[in-house]
């Protein structure tokens, strides 16, 4: 086997980017590239190591032995180690063997941009290179007007570990076989979007992907990296947009990671302080070394980039942003300024929004961020941290807390469930009902609902309807959509079983046609975060626990009145105050028969009336259906 030829991708340029932590295309240059040089096929290595003394491409083509393959260290203190090996064909398995100056530690380590790894429990990386030929130009071209912000935005949040299993076989579905199944579900249930819990390269299955160990390469559990383009392009040739949970917040001890890599923190922060999770057992990124930030944000752009995903979830923002964020007093040093704002994190998060809109102006990042940091969603050229869009959090417990609650005390608490509009238009809200909602003993989303089966499911009906007429975006974790009993168990497939009881199937029937209500009333999304698109009718009936509200959009002539009856008491002869004359059609009723309601409806077009209610000049008088949501439109 011939040794290390010297050659190198980078360029002066690029070097320079580096170190200044402004190269955010990372991966095409570090990490295994198959090339031909002097007409000889084989593998280009590069790996960032500043502390090393030697460094050795071991693998299945050397038997694993140390320094058989050393690389080069380049000469202009970037501390990257590179080099070509003849002869390596795409497949091979390798590792980096480290010998650090520190201590003459030695470390075994996976490529940190290798594009495929091996199945787990086996960590190698394996040199990759697909020419998948993309056929979504038809979405690419049009995804602009899909990722809007006052675009229709419904997600799915999906663990494909779990979504549904290939039970003959006891394993999971493979991506093939998800482009397929998964595919077909979602658009026919009308979902807009997927949002994927983490698919990079993860070895604990517990984690449910969030302890990353190769970030540039979907996990092998489900097959190849061509065959998760395969599944993206299916997505898009249905005209669904896909977005990944992206974790840019820690990652796992595990030898073969980014830990302790080159005998020195060179991916961690070296201070316990701001460098180890005690929460997750896990280490943080040093957001203040310029090569970690070109890391994380060439990552974000590798994912849009060669994947043509349509945004990224970015998890535990909350955590990032905070110093003392799960610490107590003298676990955590206050900035410079004695604050406990990560000023490193927000100018990292500012750089990474502003990079990922410049390259790729019709995707979206949303942060899931739980406090009440200010601007999270609004651009950086107004001092804000540039995301798309930011988890309504606050939102999700108040929401769930009220709707857990038996309707006869519900007029006590009418506060919970009306607050969110008090602070609802500060940022671009997400509305989300995610996985972590129901696990660890919190319940199914449906189990949280109180009283009989009838009354659970209206309940749960009413949420899901409260949900989309309320201003923001949607996000629903998978099995939701048909009423899952149990809680979420990341090793089974959700409970497809229960479809066979008409009180779950005609639950799927309701978010299907909910769905499409949503998508097809331009009210309830054009000016989704916007105070505009909404005004008050009522929100101080406590003691009969209705809400009512218009929800507008760009044409005042689509305008919508929303009524929620909190209780399962049918009010007849319910007088609404509304802003115009003329009368009112109900176009959208969760009490509907076809979705295990009782039917009671508004079946006649309602004349409006010259009698002022409401603080409004003009009332109507309605029907409300029992623990239901009912949507009128203009006439």
């Amino acid at each position: 086997m011939a040794h290390v030829k010297v050659y190198s991708l980078f360029t002066e340029f690029d070097i320079n980017l580096f170190k200044a932590g402004k190269h955010f295309r990372l991966y095409e240059k570090f990490g295994s590239h198959l090339v031909t040089v002097d007409g000889i096929e084989g593998v280009y290595f590069a790996v960032w190591a500043p502390t090393a003394k030697q460094v050795s491409v071991i693998g299945d083509f050397n038997y694993w032995v140390e320094g058989e393959h050393q690389l080069n260290v380049r000469w202009d203190s970037s501390g990257i180690w590179e080099g070509f090996i003849p002869l390596i064909e795409k497949g091979t398995a390798y590792k980096y063997k480290i010998h650090s100056h520190n201590g003459d530690i030695k470390t075994e380590k996976a490529d940190p941009y290798a594009r495929r790894f091996e199945h787990n429990p086996n960590t190698a990386s394996i040199v990759w290179d697909d020419c998948y030929k993309w056929k979504d130009t038809g979405w690419m071209k049009t995804r602009k007007k899909n990722n809007a912000i006052d675009a229709p935005f419904s997600v799915y949040e999906v663990h494909l570990g779990s979504w549904k299993r290939q039970i003959e076989e006891n394993r999971f579905m493979s991506y093939y076989e998800l482009a397929d199944d998964l595919v077909h579900y979602v658009k026919d249930m009308n979902f807009t979007h997927v949002e994927l819990m983490p698919i990079m390269e993860f070895p604990y299955d517990p984690s449910w992907g969030y302890q990353i160990t190769g970030y540039f390469a979907p996990t092998s559990r489900f097959g190849y990296p061509e065959e998760f383009k395969y599944l993206v392009d299916k997505l898009h040739q249905a005209g669904v947009g896909i977005i990944l949970d992206w974790v840019p917040s820690h990652f796992p001890e595990d030898v073969h990671g980014l830990g302790f890599f080159d005998g020195s923190h060179l991916y961690e922060h070296p201070d316990k302080r701001k460098g180890y999770h005690q929460d997750w057992k896990s280490l943080i990124f040093n957001y203040e070394r310029n090569e970690v930030r070109s890391f994380l944000i060439s990552n974000a752009i590798f994912w849009l980039d060669q994947f043509h995903v349509d945004g990224l979830r970015v998890d535990a923002v909350a955590s990032m942003l905070f110093l003392d964020y799960s610490r107590e007093d003298g676990e955590w040093e206050p900035n410079i300024y004695g604050g406990r704002e990560n000023l490193e994190v927000i100018s990292f998060l500012k750089e990474l929004n502003e990079e990922v809109y410049a390259s790729f102006p019709d995707v979206q990042t949303i942060a899931e961020e739980s406090t009440a940091f200010p601007m999270v969603s609004k651009p950086t050229f107004l001092g804000g941290l540039g995301f798309g869009m930011k988890w309504m959090m606050g939102w999700m417990h108040d929401t769930l807390e009220y709707f857990a609650k038996d309707p006869a005390y519900r007029k006590y608490h009418q506060n919970e469930i009306t607050f969110s509009l008090a602070y609802a238009f500060t940022e671009n809200f997400m509305l989300p009902l995610s996985h972590d909602e129901v696990v660890y003993g919190k319940n199914s989303i449906l189990g949280r609902m109180p009283g009989d089966e009838w009354q659970r499911f209206a309940n749960l009906r009413l949420l899901y309807g409260y949900m989309f007429t309320h201003p923001g975006t949607k996000l629903l974790f998978m099995g939701g959509e048909f009423g899952q009993y149990n809680e979420w168990n990341f090793q089974e497939s959700l409970d497809w079983n229960l479809l066979e009881f008409k009180p779950h199937k005609d639950m799927q029937n309701y978010y299907k046609a909910l769905n499409k209500f949503y998508k097809e009333t331009p009210a309830l999304y054009e000016k989704a975060f916007s105070g505009e698109g909404f005004e008050w009718i009522s929100y101080d009936d406590h003691e009969n626990c209705v809400i009512s509200y218009i929800r507008k959009g760009y044409n005042s002539e689509n305008n919508v009145v929303v009524v929620c009856n909190l209780t399962p008491v049918i009010r007849k002869k319910y007088r609404i105050g509304v802003p115009v004359k003329g009368k009112l059609k109900e176009i959208f009723n969760s009490d509907s028969v076809a979705f295990g309601g009782s039917g009671v409806s508004n079946s006649k077009q309602i004349t409006i009336k010259k009698e002022s209610w409401n603080g409004k000049d003009f009332s109507a008088i309605i029907t409300l259906p029992p623990l239901a949501i009912a949507v009128f439109e203009f006439k």
